[in-house]
């Protein structure tokens, strides 16, 4: 017996035992005890006795590693499914004659090189190949490395050209299996053999190696079945209807479930957790491929060029379906008008699209092919042809979205995007491009995506033209109250440079100059700069005091602001102080019944509520209410507005019955005063749902 041990020169030849010794005759001695001695030669000093035995060696040694090399390894003992891809594989081998070559490509991680595996498994019933060689295709070296070692286990010759030679003479069914051919830089074709026979797989995440093949399949998501399946397997869970229907819901995550061995809990946790949970491997592992999801892709997107790269990760913050090129291009086509946003404001996504721009400012179609066609030669994205549309898998686009650094930045730059392209689309075409934008402008909206509300009003459009009427007025809503805050800051500009001039003119205390300063302090009050305002306010009363005296109407205007600005301030006991002021000295000089009155008792109950003094509000906003319906009429807006005030306070002392019938009446009236989708018709149906909320629990209490 010999054997090749750790030294790769070492070689132990071990001489067996002799037999026993014969028995002794009768005129013959005693029989040998027949034990041979055992010999231990070493290499080494077989070497130094005749040195033809290094070359026997090291060709055994040769031989040895290259069949080890060129072994394919079973596919993973948890693989299942796929037999529609297997039995597609199986039946174009079958067929003898010609050369066979067939691509699996499709997302890193989703099972080509398994796949192959298990049809190389299955192929000895069915195919009968003379011999299987696997090849590591990642480089150029691996590659020429795997040729060589058929050239040596072969005994043809020990370079890969005599490994294709050998590939090439011998007319037998040999399978080559090319695994891992994603580097689109390598050309397969100078180590495919060129020859009408045998037989080649090749796994690739680049689908442009189907130019090559006689058929391929592209590996996408596994069937639910067959992936519930997997899941249970990996997960080492038993199958019932239970642990099945949970393994539905999460039938992406099956790798990384064996760690907790908790499947009830593991949707939550993977919902919360899924970037850090795609990034890891399993403790054990079920077969050598050690490399993660995430890993996988990173290594692909690695390999990107900066244009690629940031087309990938712009489109992860598009939708993951329906990513045309007319996105791209119309917005490129941007027209810049007085009432848009600037270049300066729209620098970022025009820094992106000039990617795609010619210095003409003409777009080019053929620089976005390139950026595309790299992206798709790594399968992060995949093209529809016939519906021109790209589209990226559902976790490679979550994957992108979440490694970008700055991702409100990306934000930006497709939400403005979106609305530069939405721009320039003919409005004879709107309804089309309303279908298809959509889920893109639905997204951007979802993750509240901050652009300019020229662009908002373009996604409203969209959703108006669309049909998704609702989504459209609220959006246009948003569009005013931005407009609104917008006219308001245009506002307080001009009035600081009005107040400046009626200064000079009018000199500082002049009612004209007062009454800019009092509008200055109401834009500081609308723009939530309560500070700047109380302090406007409180110059303006102390200058109407000596005016107009102190109880001039628009001194007390001033003292109702005034006390208004300490409440936004959260200085509620110094705003109740100035409100009952207020308000006795209007009784005075306006009278009881008075409208200005009115509001300023009704103030006066928010300052209560504000203090926690419930019960003095609920009673102030009940005199209140009785006074303006006599007064106002029952349906004005500010007897409505007091109907709310007194529910609040209803509410405020667990009152819900009473809270919720006078929320009832409310909303009836708003709805015919001023629509169902009125802002205050729908800001009364929130509280009035808390009231019912409240009473359902009393009940089952």
């Amino acid at each position: 017996m010999f054997s090749l041990a750790g030294d790769p020169r070492s070689l132990n030849i071990i001489g067996g035992q002799g037999g026993p010794g014969g028995q002794a005759h009768q005129h013959g001695g005693t029989g040998g005890v027949g034990q041979g001695p055992i010999v231990h030669i070493i290499a080494s000093q077989l070497i130094m006795q005749n040195p033809q035995a290094t070359v026997v060696t090291e060709q055994v040694l040769w031989i040895r590693a290259s069949q080890i090399a060129s072994h394919c390894p079973p596919p993973s003992r948890i693989f299942c499914g796929r037999q529609e891809i297997l039995n597609k594989i199986h039946y174009f081998f079958s067929d003898f004659g010609i050369q066979h070559i067939y691509v699996l490509h499709g997302l890193g991680g989703a099972g080509k090189t398994q796949i192959a595996l298990k049809f190389i498994t299955e192929s000895s019933s069915c195919c009968s190949f003379s011999d299987i060689f696997f090849i590591d295709t990642s480089t150029i070296a691996t590659i020429e490395t795997g040729l060589k070692n058929i050239a040596v286990m072969k005994g043809f010759g020990d370079s890969p050209q005599d490994g294709l030679l050998w590939l090439i003479s011998k007319v037998e069914k040999w399978l080559l299996f090319f695994d891992n051919a994603d580097d689109p830089n390598i050309n397969l074709h100078n180590y495919i053999p060129q020859c009408n026979h045998g037989n080649v797989i090749i796994t690739s995440r680049n689908p442009g190696m189907c130019v090559y093949a006689g058929s391929n399949s592209l590996v996408l998501d596994m069937e639910e079945e067959d992936a519930v399946r997997l899941l249970l397997k990996s997960a080492l869970q038993k199958a019932t209807v239970h642990t099945e229907q949970i393994a539905a819901e999460i039938v992406k995550a099956g790798a990384f479930i064996s760690k907790s061995r908790n499947l009830d809990g593991y949707l939550a946790l993977y919902t919360r957790n899924q970037a850090r949970l795609l990034s890891e491997k399993p403790a054990q592992s079920h077969d050598h491929y050690a490399r993660t999801v995430y890993t996988t892709w990173q290594m692909c997107f690695d390999q990107l060029t900066p244009p690629a790269a940031l087309f990938l990760q712009h489109c992860s913050f598009l939708h993951y379906n329906g990513i045309s090129e007319e996105i791209f291009s119309y917005a490129s086509k941007y027209q810049f008008h007085s009432n848009r946003p600037s270049k300066e404001e729209l620098q970022k996504p025009l820094e992106f699209l000039s990617h795609f721009v010619e210095p003409t400012g003409e777009w080019d179609s053929l620089r976005f092919l390139d950026a595309t066609n790299e992206v798709q030669s790594c399968s992060l994205i995949s093209f529809d042809a016939e519906k021109k549309v790209f589209s990226i898998h559902p976790l490679v686009h979550s994957w992108s979205r979440r490694t970008v650094q700055n991702p409100k930045g990306y934000m930006f730059t497709m939400g403005s995007i979106l609305g530069m392209a939405i721009s320039e689309r003919p409005q004879w075409d709107m309804q089309l491009t309303s279908l298809l934008l959509y889920p893109h402008v639905e997204l951007a909206v979802q993750m509240n995506t901050k652009v300019a509300w020229v662009f908002k009003s373009q996604y409203a459009m969209i959703f108006w033209e669309g049909g998704r009427y609702q989504q459209a007025e609220n959006l246009q809503e948003e569009v005013l109250e931005e407009q609104k805050q917008m006219l308001v800051s245009k506002a307080k500009e001009l009035e600081v440079i009005v107040l400046e001039k009626r200064t000079q003119v009018l000199g500082e205390n002049h009612p004209d100059t007062l009454h800019t300063l009092g509008n200055l302090a109401s834009s500081y009050s609308h723009l939530g700069e309560h500070q700047e305002a109380k302090e406007l306010n409180g110059i303006v009363l102390e200058k109407r005091k000596q005016v107009l005296g102190e109880n001039h109407p628009e001194t007390l205007r001033t003292m109702g602001n005034l006390a208004s600005s300490y409440l936004d301030l959260g200085e509620h006991q110094v705003a109740k102080e100035l409100t009952v002021l207020v308000l006795e000295k209007r009784k005075q000089v306006l009278g009881e019944n008075h409208p200005d009155t009115l509001i300023t008792m009704g103030n006066l109950a928010i300052s209560h509520s504000a203090l926690g003094e419930h019960q003095e509000a609920k009673e102030l906003n009940v005199m209140v209410l009785e006074k303006q319906k006599q007064v106002l009429g029952e349906n004005h807006p500010h007897t409505l507005r007091t109907m709310d005030n007194l529910a609040n306070s209803h509410s405020n002392l667990g009152e819900h019955q009473k809270a919720k019938e006078l929320r009832v009446l409310l909303l009836e009236k708003q709805k015919q005063v001023l629509g169902d989708n009125h802002p205050d018709t729908l800001e009364i149906e929130e509280p009035l749902d808390i009231c019912l909320r409240f009473l359902n629990f009393g009940v089952q209490m």
